[in-house]
């Protein structure tokens, strides 16, 4: 199916887009300062949040948390502290001992208990934990990312707000469904906030707000970079079936986490893809394997991204320690260039050095984006004011998605071949017990194409 037919298919193409928010695709910087026009564009019709310090008070909201992980479990804290009158009132896991962890720091840091009647065990628990007792406003969606298109089309479906975090899929598939449902959402106005966080700081948005008022001239280029020591592993156990492996070890096996240039170069890519303002015509990666300690994923990507006007966007993702790091973005254009991180010194310098501009930590601190995402959240439901973040997360992934099919087989791929594949990862079926899908040390070698998928 082309992408054209899928989105025309599910009414994506021409859709309106919700209040509050600007789209990654339908606005554009790049384009701004062209032919000497350079606009005056205020916060608020770039579509900026607001940063208060707490959501507004309200009717009471009631969450389900799905995933009951350090990310879950991190989440649902988060939620709990973004304003006045929230709770937990429902639980979803496949394993026993991280739902009991899970509901140990509710009480110990949020004192919020949840009762054993809305503990849900299996994967199927993420329905139950949507339909629990007293009911539920908000679905906090903090699975193996594998999961996550099934579980925020059935949230929607639902008719319940929803927290995603990043990435949105591992593969097109899942792409596919998560742009329907966000159609859905939207339908229904539906508020949807992403785990994409750098699009919850206020120095972001002001960088973008420069940038869009042709501070830099007409953006040419950028730069995406995750570069950091080794992850996380989880050793095998005897006692453990594939599944039950691949789970706790999730990060690190392909069909769950879809690679580390997914679960954390994706905040990178996403970035310059909302400041470049478009998608790209293609991408020419490689990557590989050396020191990867367990599961399926490769070490290093490095991915060329073309766009249709030959643009170009470098995006990098290592996880090798005793090796340089750098998790930055960088947006060139004819007159500068914008240094953009989480390290609270965004700054926009011309070619010779010079500040062009610096954001002002000072007088407008930066709150903790972990924690402003979820006060988005509360704010958005209570004030009505529509947010929905899945179509740009979706997108940004997909950018990621097309990097690393690139890497894993040696070959150039379009923007329209990724939107159309078949591609999925992952079994269609779940149980604790074998995983055939699945084999330990079997990565991706580029030029054999039966070592990929």
């Amino acid at each position: 199916m082309k992408r054209r037919d899928f989105l025309a298919g599910t009414g994506l193409l021409g859709a309106a887009l919700p209040l509050g928010l600007t789209s990654t695709f339908a606005s554009s910087c790049s384009g701004n300062t062209k032919k000497g026009k350079v606009p005056s564009l205020s916060a608020e019709e770039l579509g900026m949040y607001s940063f208060v310090e707490s959501a507004p008070d309200g009717k009471p909201l009631k969450a389900a948390l799905l995933g009951c992980g350090s990310r879950g479990t991190g989440a649902a804290t988060q939620f709990l502290a973004a304003g006045p009158n929230v709770s937990i009132v429902a639980l979803a896991d496949v394993f026993p001992d991280r739902m009991a962890e899970c509901r140990k720091i509710l009480v110990e840091q949020s004192n919020n208990p949840v009762a054993d009647a809305n503990c849900f065990l299996g994967f199927d628990a993420y329905k139950k934990a949507m339909e629990a007792d007293g009911g539920v406003d908000v679905v906090l969606i903090c699975t193996p990312t594998h999961f996550h298109p099934e579980q925020f089309k059935a949230a929607v479906e639902a008719g319940k707000h929803v927290f995603i975090e990043k990435p949105a899929a591992v593969d097109p598939t899942g792409i596919r469904t998560v742009l329907a449902a966000a159609k859905v959402a939207a339908s229904k106005g539906l508020t949807v906030i992403t785990g994409n966080q750098r699009r919850h700081r206020r120095d972001y948005w002001e960088a973008y707000q420069q940038i869009c008022n042709g501070i830099i001239g007409e953006v040419v280029a950028a730069t995406a970079h995750w570069n950091t020591g080794g992850g996380w592993n989880r050793f095998r156990r005897p006692e453990w079936t594939d599944m039950e492996y691949c789970i706790r070890n999730w990060f690190n096996i392909k069909w769950l986490s879809g690679d580390h240039i997914l679960d954390q170069t994706v905040h990178n890519i996403d970035i310059a893809t909302w400041f470049m303002g478009k998608r790209p015509a293609h991408a020419v990666g490689y990557g590989g394997c050396a020191r990867r300690e367990s599961g399926d994923i490769f070490d290093f990507f490095s991915i060329d991204y073309v766009y249709d006007d030959n643009k170009r966007m470098l995006a990098s993702a290592r996880q090798i320690s005793g090796c340089d790091s750098n998790v930055s973005e960088r947006i060139l254009g004819a007159k500068g260039v914008a240094l953009l991180n989480d390290e609270n010194n965004i700054e926009i310098v011309d070619y010779s050095g010079n500040t062009l501009w610096k954001y002002d930590y000072a007088n407008k601190p930066v709150r903790n984006p972990y924690e402003q995402e979820h006060i988005h959240l509360v704010e958005s439901i209570r004030l009505n004011k529509k947010i929905n973040q899945a179509e740009d997360l979706a997108y940004s992934t997909q950018v990621a998605i097309l990097g690393r099919e690139s890497a894993y087989t040696g070959k150039p791929y379009t923007w329209e071949e990724m939107m159309s594949s078949n591609l999925r990862y992952g079994p269609t079926e779940y149980a604790l017990g074998p995983v055939k899908e699945y084999q330990e040390g079997t990565i991706s070698v580029p030029g054999i194409p039966s070592r990929n998928g």
